[in-house]
């Protein structure tokens, strides 16, 4: 067994694309040498701005020999047949086929043994296949080369068992064939013409890390997030925490070195929330924060060289730099001022939101009228304030600062609105009426909030659903998934008591014309919304079979109800009593559909109690004649406890009855009576949820 060690060094790769390259070019490698019979024991890959580098442990030093058989006609098959045979595979006699026996049938065959190469052979061409093979988001072609990479390629370096491997990959054209090479670079600014050897793995990154490269993403990943920590102690500050942004300048840096600018004074009256994203958008600085949370007039820089002077020219450039992104922000906050939010509504008819479902102006009327008739729905919600925050919230799309940072819409709307003198309530809802935007994001709790929410979210839906957009497999180019999780966690978490097939109705009735009605449009999305809510139920442990028995009812459409319901049929079927309730249930079902469809008739109507022959039929027709009113009464006033506790209480009589009774009597009025019982049981329990949909 032996090490391959590969490392393609090429001009800066971008970061968003590095670490799928990395996955990619383990996973096209890994594929070819399990083709070849060369298959390691594990592969690794490592990706900095410059290199792709992929290390694979324990490959075979040659592919195992073996053995190629092809099936041809069956012993005494007609001549013409063995010619064809013969002559297809290259040989001349019968003689040399083997007989094998398949299926009781002895059959000519073929058989080829291969004798396995060295892998120093197979692999060059593999190699090189894997590279020209990578599936870059956007890739180029330079000098008269005719392969596309996603950056001009330097040099690719291969060594195999400790030793350099022969072999070159062809870009086309006459400067773009490289020979595999033996070395590499390392850093390009502090390393200068430093040579790093590539032979096996850990001499390989030790030198790297000597020329100043780290090669290993989660080391240097590691060493910002260290180094931002630190700095920010020595200010007495925090560093705002940013994930995505630490993913990006890892990908930006082999030698990360951390450095500390200021914030000129003069700057910090603009929003935070737009110096910061003026800070990251821009040049991929990170905020620090005071321990209030507040923002501090200061950012942590990340540089790819250490410098001998500390640092200090690298901070004074990128503090000038720094001031004129700012000054950019500090313009769009001082002009959009000037122009009160309700005067930007005029601009809005001229933003289209959707060819088939108008402006955004049109949108803004539709967003102020729904969330007006959702506040008389939503204890605490000041209708007037729900109004005027509908009617403004999308007024700052055509902002400047927005215009520069789309980001921030609503952000840059609730600071407006306070800048104008709007009630907080009427501000937040402006920022809020995005939210949540998935499932990490906080949802909004303010009864204004939520309206304004809710409302834009609904339009959304009834208005793509109206015109038969709906997503597709995983295409959901409107973002309609997240937004019906939007909705239902908007109702769930704010416990609302909403009708929601009516508001629906009335989310339709906002757009003057949609193909779609709004009995199609209506029923279409509360399928999608159960769909949304067995996955947002998925991770509380709710089976999804559950949600599905309680919906399958067709009388549910407040949400928060059926939530409840879900959760007390599920608790009755894990009970000792909910659980042999249910098994009493399918023999009932699997007994009288297997009658009645022998006797080509149904048993639905009610059983008749001067019929019953046993004391059994007698308590089991009195127990269900209690049950179902009570059932249906607990499930109209909300209490499903209640109503899985009568339903529990079913258990002794139906296990009686099938422990006494025999249900195909020989009087055939008897026999007829007691089907008849046995699909109550099942219409009693129906008043529940649809206990043929649970699994298991």
């Amino acid at each position: 067994m032996a090490e391959l060690l590969v490392e393609i060094l090429s001009e800066e790769i971008p970061a968003r694309m590095q670490a799928a390259a990395a996955r990619d070019f383990a996973k096209l490698i890994g594929d070819r040498l399990k083709d070849a019979a060369l298959m390691p024991e594990n592969i690794r890959s490592f990706v900095t701005p410059r290199r792709l580098a992929l290390v694979a442990d324990g490959v075979p030093l040659r592919q195992a020999d073996r053995e190629e058989e092809r099936k041809g006609p069956r012993v005494g098959a007609p001549e013409k047949a063995m010619e064809g045979f013969l002559r297809a595979n290259g040989l001349s006699s019968i003689d040399e086929c083997e007989v094998r026996q398949v299926k009781g049938t002895d059959f000519h065959f073929v058989v080829r043994r291969i004798k396995g190469n060295n892998a120093t052979e197979a692999l060059p061409a593999l190699i090189s296949d894997a590279i020209l093979s990578l599936p870059w988001p956007k890739s180029m072609r330079w000098a008269d080369t005719e392969r596309r990479y996603v950056r001009p390629l330097e040099r690719v370096s291969v060594s195999f068992d400790g030793q350099p491997l022969t072999g070159s990959i062809n870009f086309g054209g006459a400067s773009g064939v490289k020979a595999f090479g033996t070395e590499t670079r390392g850093h390009r600014f502090m390393a200068g013409d430093k040579v790093v050897p590539v032979q096996n793995f850990g001499d390989y990154k030790s030198a790297l890390e000597a020329a100043n490269v780290l090669l290993d993403p989660a080391d240097r990943r590691k060493r910002i997030e260290n180094g931002l920590a630190s700095a920010a102690k020595v200010e007495g500050l925090v560093v705002k925490n940013d994930p995505g942004l630490l993913d990006e300048v890892t990908g930006l840096v082999e030698w990360p070195i951390v450095l500390i600018g200021q914030i000129d004074d003069e700057f910090m009256t603009v929003p935070a929330e737009a110096l910061t994203t003026s800070m990251r958008s821009h040049q991929k600085y990170f905020a620090l924060e005071n321990a209030d949370g507040s923002l501090a007039p200061r950012f942590a820089v990340v540089a790819n060289i250490d410098s001998t002077e500390g640092g200090a020219r690298i901070v004074n450039g990128n503090e000038r730099v720094l001031r004129a992104r700012l000054a950019d922000a500090r313009f769009f906050w001082d002009q959009d001022r000037k122009t009160p939010l309700a005067d930007r509504l005029l601009a809005l008819e001229k933003v289209v939101f959707h060819a088939d479902l108008g402006s955004i102006a049109d949108r803004s009327r539709r967003i102020e009228a729904l969330s007006g008739a959702l506040a008389a729905r939503i204890d605490g919600s000041d209708i007037a304030q729900v109004k005027e925050a509908a009617r403004l919230c999308k007024a700052d799309l055509v902002s400047g600062m927005v215009g520069e940072f789309p980001e921030l819409q609503g952000v840059m709307g609730r600071h407006y609105a306070l800048n104008q003198g709007a009630a907080p309530a009427v501000a937040d809802a402006i920022r809020d009426h995005y939210a949540p935007q998935g499932p990490s994001d906080q949802c909004p709790t303010a009864p204004v909030s939520v309206a304004v929410s809710l409302a834009e979210k609904l339009d959304t839906l009834a208005g793509f659903f109206g015109i038969d957009q709906k997503p597709t497999g995983s295409r959901d180019p409107y973002a309609l998934r997240r937004a019906a999780l939007g909705v239902l966690r908007l109702i769930l978490e704010n416990k609302l008591t909403l009708p929601l097939r009516t508001v629906l109705a009335e989310t339709h009735a906002g757009y003057s014309k949609l193909p779609e009605s709004a009995e199609a449009t209506t029923d279409a999305l509360l399928q999608f919304f159960a769909d949304r809510l067995k996955v947002l139920l998925r991770d509380d442990g709710v089976p999804h079979h559950h949600i599905a028995a309680v919906l399958a009812l067709g009388d549910e459409d407040d949400f928060v109800r059926l939530v409840s319901r879900t959760q007390a049929l599920g608790r009755l079927l894990a009970s000792e009593d909910g659980g042999n309730l249910l098994i009493a249930y399918r023999r009932a079902a699997n007994i009288t559909g297997i009658e009645a469809k022998k006797d080509g008739k149904s048993y639905d109507a009610a059983a008749d109690p001067a019929l019953f022959v046993q004391a059994e039929e007698t308590r089991l027709h009195a127990a269900l004649s209690t049950t179902a009113p009570n059932v249906n009464s607990a499930i109209a006033a909300g209490n499903f406890g209640e109503a899985m506790a009568a339903l529990a209480g079913l258990r002794q009589p139906v296990d009686a009855f099938f422990e006494e009774v025999t249900v195909n009597a020989d009087d055939p009025t008897v026999r007829a009576n007691r089907l008849r019982l046995l699909v109550e049981i099942g219409t009693t329990m129906r008043g529940v949820a649809d206990f043929s949909l649970i699994e298991g």
